[in-house]
């Protein structure tokens, strides 16, 4: 799945980030810590009541002598990174109007009622299919802001007066921590050691995530459904901040390039303008270690060389999703005996995918792009989905150059695709099914985490407009077949096309918007 872990294999160049960024922004940046294969995510909830006025950071200062976040200035023998969620900073204290100053989706979280809506999670009071049964177990919680209560605040004086309920899970989760090794055995040491100095601190462990990451030969990570998996990435570009490992500054890409901006806060984005974080005004705590802000007289940059963090715990049915593809091409043979003798399971799965099971791009006439060329585009290679077919799920996922409607418009639509990319640092979790899959009870699936600094224009409209869009491309009335709720694909082939029968194989257990600060970011946080 294309919203899953990150893989360091293909032919995409090693990026790396030059002094002094390197050591401002965290690891997770430019890594995905492909040579560390064991994690464990640890979802942190800050047990005091209610706002501590003092000292709401002083956890911070304990966990960094057990598990202190890894800066980008190379790999270390064991890497942690680490979020926090809106609900979480207010509890620590950080100042109101610093509060105030994060983007709105940050601030209004995942779970408010528009965005769980353009998410496809739930409708009215409904959760929807692809989310599991009685709802997500744990998110920010976080609460309304001030616009959803106030009905003055409303721009038109309707008759019906509408008030926002607050959707809220059983586990409510301040801060996540990423924590990466190389066994089991000493991620299970290390979580403990980790409990262990936060519990007298009030910090308690209250979800966690054993996670996995074992490359193939190719360097190629596998996700549960068995698909070489993370393989297209975005590519930063900034004069003299992005760099090989020669130093030398790495141009832009062509085919994946992205401004440092969409990943970086303080950075030029997309859209040549400086990517926007949070600020914190001058004198509120020790904002000593806080860059000034360079328009905001007055003002310290708490956002710079930051990021948000989106994630979302996504439950895999492994089983059903291979069930379904078995039903489908038997359904397809007994229907076209004489024209679908190669339509197997593998065969459908991997149009489903839009990738084969090996990583290789699909492509007309039974052809293929190597899975270490990402530097492709859909309109010279495949307009019409004949390969890959338009619906699938690496096509929805970034559709490059494909939704051009004329040759003339391939490099405008290419540009605009990018502008909607993200940087995915995910990984899988659970134990792998058996081969051939058998229905079992184990938790597995994907902890989908990406980075990106505009979380409506990046994630949100990846998910909405391309992932759960019914008239995506030329399509009506489908959805992404991998991850999308139960419906229909369409499977272009000669001289007729095939529509196949998708079941919801893909269900999210838990997620939230996550403030990943920078170094100076978290010494100032540590602080308050």
């Amino acid at each position: 799945m294309d919203h899953g872990p990150v893989s360091e294999g293909g032919n995409a160049p090693s990026w790396h980030l030059s002094a002094p960024t390197n050591t401002e922004a965290q690891g997770l940046v430019v890594s995905g810590f492909a040579d560390l294969p064991t994690g464990r995510a640890l979802f942190l909830e800050l047990g005091w009541k209610g706002v501590k006025k003092k000292g709401g950071g002083a956890w911070l200062k304990a966990l960094a002598e057990v598990a202190k976040v890894s800066d980008a200035d190379g790999r270390d023998p064991r890497a942690v990174a680490m979020g926090f969620t809106w609900s979480g900073l207010q509890k620590m204290g950080l100042n109101a109007n610093a509060l105030a100053s994060f983007d709105r989706p940050f601030k209004e979280g995942m779970f408010q009622e528009d965005r769980l809506r353009r998410l496809g999670d739930r409708r009215g009071d409904a959760w929807q299919g692809t989310v599991i049964p009685g709802g997500p177990k744990w998110s920010g919680n976080t609460p309304l802001d001030d616009a959803a209560v106030d009905e003055g605040a409303r721009a038109f004086d309707d008759r019906e007066k509408i008030r926002e309920e607050r959707v809220k899970t059983p586990v409510t989760v301040h801060a996540l921590l990423l924590l990466y090794c190389e066994h089991d055995e000493a991620a299970e040491a290390w979580c403990v050691e980790v409990s262990n100095k936060l519990a007298p601190l009030e910090v308690a462990v209250v979800h966690r995530l054993p996670l996995d990451l074992r490359l193939d030969k190719q360097g190629i990570a596998r996700e549960h459904f068995g698909f070489a998996d993370g393989i297209s990435q975005p590519i930063p570009f900034e004069d003299g901040t992005v760099v090989y490992k020669t130093g030398e500054n790495a141009p832009k890409d062509y085919w994946n390039g992205v401004p440092l901006g969409e990943v970086l806060m303080g950075h030029l984005n997309g859209h040549n303008e400086i990517a926007q974080g949070p600020v914190v005004a001058d004198g509120i705590g020790d904002t000593s270690v806080l860059p000034e802000h360079p328009k905001g007289v007055g003002f310290k940059d708490l956002g710079l060389n930051g990021s948000y963090m989106v994630v979302r715990e996504l439950k895999q049915d492994v089983y059903a999703f291979w069930q379904s593809m078995r039903a489908g091409a038997a359904h397809i043979r007994e229907r076209d005996p004489e024209g679908s003798g190669h339509v197997t399971t593998t065969w459908l799965a991997e149009r489903v995918v839009g990738r084969d099971t090996h990583g290789n791009l699909l492509c007309p006439l039974g052809g293929t792009i190597p899975v270490e060329n990402n530097d492709f585009g859909f309109w010279d290679r495949d307009r019409h989905g004949a390969g890959c077919p338009m619906g699938s799920h690496v096509r929805r996922a970034n559709p490059r150059d494909g939704l051009a409607p004329t040759e003339a418009d391939k490099q405008t639509l290419l540009d605009a695709a990018n502008n909607h990319r993200i940087l995915r640092r995910g990984r899988k979790y659970g134990k792998t099914i058996s081969v051939p899959p058998t229905p079992d009870d184990v938790d597995r699936g994907l902890l989908f985490v990406c980075l990106n600094t505009d979380i409506t224009r990046q994630f949100e409209f990846v998910q909405q407009t391309w992932i759960l869009n019914p008239n995506f491309a030329v399509l009506y009335d489908e959805t992404d077949p991998l991850i999308g709720p139960k419906g229909t694909m369409t499977i272009p082939e000669e001289p007729y096309r095939r529509i196949i029968e998708v079941e919801t194989f893909v269900q999210m257990a838990g997620g939230e918007y996550f403030f990943l600060p920078s170094m100076p970011a978290l010494n100032y946080l540590s602080g308050l």
